[in-house]
């Protein structure tokens, strides 16, 4: 399925990109796919046509500072608070007034951002590999390579860089994959790849105490799951979550479903068999 631009302008002014999937449909909300700290749309190539195939308008979000999005003058405003502010100015773009989301990493705090701010516009969510606890050993591995300058002249060497920074979590992905996530990582410019984001968006001290206020979180994910259907989709071999912190969001959300990706990491790209098998279920009965 090809997909088509979509833009918008935030409260602030910024001039901010989605790939569009699918058409607009007054009978199901549509789908909004959110994507991790430094990654962009282009996560979702395999997974957002595929949603649209079963009958949803999908809409997968380069947020503020990401792929075709405007970078932000002032690096303060890369929140959770922000991206959820201008999520709900994308949602008003299209003419909906709820959606169903879809969140990776800080994809999923800012769907647990959005929850926190009234009125409701989430009408079922998919928190993606995140949650209300962070793991110390998570953020450690992303604070090592996030906001930093990539050394790479060449495809090869950002394959390479894709597969150092990235290769805990695909224990299994044969050498030749790496060249289509460096893909999704990095664009092209004067003849040389360059990592798709701004590298200031991980020095607001606003975003690390966002995951460190728990007790914060915690509260957005209860406001989250009250929101309706709620799924959790992680890796076996996550370090972003824990198995503990999983305990305690199904007693706080005892409705919530779960699935579980064999032998990833953070995060499954969400087209593996078992990430597929609970979308399908879950989007499908969604409103």
């Amino acid at each position: 399925m090809i997909s088509t631009d979509h833009t918008w302008v935030s409260v602030d002014g910024l001039k901010l990109y989605a790939r569009a999937y699918g058409a607009p449909r007054v009978d199901k909300l549509p789908v909004i796919c959110i994507p991790g700290l430094t990654r962009n749309s282009r996560d979702f190539e395999e997974v957002a046509p595929w949603i649209a195939e079963r009958g949803r308008y999908v809409l997968a979000v380069d947020l503020r500072g990401r792929g075709k999005s405007d970078r932000d003058p002032d690096p303060r405003r890369y929140t959770p608070r922000i991206y959820a502010r201008d999520v709900s100015a994308l949602l008003g773009s299209v003419g909906a007034k709820k959606a169903v989301f879809v969140g990776t990493s800080l994809g999923g705090l800012v769907i647990m951002a959005i929850a926190a701010a009234p009125p409701s516009i989430i009408g079922a969510a998919v928190i993606h590999d995140t949650g209300p606890q962070i793991g110390k050993p998570g953020i450690a591995r992303i604070r090592s390579y996030a906001g930093k300058r990539a050394a790479v002249n060449t495809w090869a060497e950002a394959a390479a860089y894709a597969k150092a920074i990235n290769g805990v979590a695909f224990p299994d992905l044969p050498d030749e994959a790496w060249t289509n996530v460096a893909r999704r990582l990095f664009k092209e410019e004067h003849g040389r790849p360059v990592l798709d984001y701004d590298p200031l968006i991980f020095q607001s001290p606003n975003l690390v105490a966002a995951w460190l206020a728990q007790p914060l979180l915690w509260s957005a994910f209860d406001r989250l799951s009250r929101s309706g259907p709620l799924l959790l989709v992680h890796g076996e071999l996550t370090d972003i979550l824990d198995a503990e912190s999983i305990r305690r969001m199904r007693r706080r959300a005892p409705h919530m479903l779960t699935a579980v990706v064999p032998r990833v990491g953070h995060a499954p790209t969400l087209f593996e068999l078992a990430a597929r098998e609970a979308l399908s279920a879950f989007v499908d009965r969604a409103p």
